[in-house]
């Protein structure tokens, strides 16, 4: 335990993206995965999360970081790329827009993560052996997802740690790929465009068209668009 604590506190930039993961192994956890969500402040459309086993001594590791840092076909290169590493471990999980409604923004992010740690141990990894709840979650940002599991959230995680870097891609890039289908459904919008975040074009079409069933009434752009108070 002593060494899980000198390695939450004494992180530095630039050190092995994998360091967590091996000193949690070497602790004796066998499956540690890192989970983040995308789509924590779009005004439509739901909230992604992913979660990642990674292959032990991952050679394409390096290459992974925080999705926000990358260019849409570098993510999507990376998505497929850690797809087809033999043995990984993915889960998906999504919170539509009327449960981020009801429960708030951070209860739904950390809701689609739990999700997402439950679809991986519902699905085969690459190498075809059964799905398995990991041993230890590495979780990006301030709080700890609601399943008992051992984990540690970690700021900046995702530029922090290879697993949870990954988790950041997948979910990226399976956002945009709904947001594509829902910008089929309501192309009025342009959601292909913006992917439902607050720019200055979708909240002139908000505005024009009214919300639809995919955008989050309990936002304020949303809520002003509805009638309700902007404070």
């Amino acid at each position: 335990m002593a060494a899980l604590q000198a390695l939450w506190q004494g992180d530095s930039a630039g050190a092995d993206s994998l360091r967590f993961e091996r000193t949690l192994k070497d602790q004796g956890y066998r499956l540690v995965a890192g989970t983040d969500e995308a789509g924590r402040g779009p005004l439509a459309g739901p909230v992604v999360a992913a979660c990642v086993v990674l292959p032990e001594d991952c050679r394409a590791a390096g290459r992974f970081q925080d999705s926000k840092q990358l260019k849409p076909q570098r993510r999507l290169e990376l998505a497929a790329e850690i797809a087809a590493l033999p043995g990984v471990y993915l889960g998906i999980g999504v919170v539509e827009p009327a449960e981020i409604d009801r429960l708030n923004i951070l209860q739904a992010s950390l809701l689609a993560m739990k999700k997402a740690v439950q679809a991986l141990a519902a699905a085969p990894p690459g190498d075809g052996s059964d799905g398995l709840l990991p041993d230890f979650l590495l979780v990006d940002g301030k709080q700890q997802v609601p399943i008992a599991l051992p984990q540690q959230a970690l700021v900046q995680g995702d530029s922090r740690s290879a697993s949870i870097a990954a988790a950041s891609i997948v979910a990226k890039v399976r956002r945009d790929e709904i947001m594509e289908h829902c910008h089929r459904r309501y192309p009025q919008y342009n959601f292909r465009r913006h992917k439902g975040y607050g720019t200055a074009e979708h909240l002139r079409l908000l505005r024009e068209h009214g919300p639809c069933p995919l955008h989050r009434r309990s936002f304020r752009p949303v809520r002003s668009c509805l009638g309700g108070e902007d404070d």
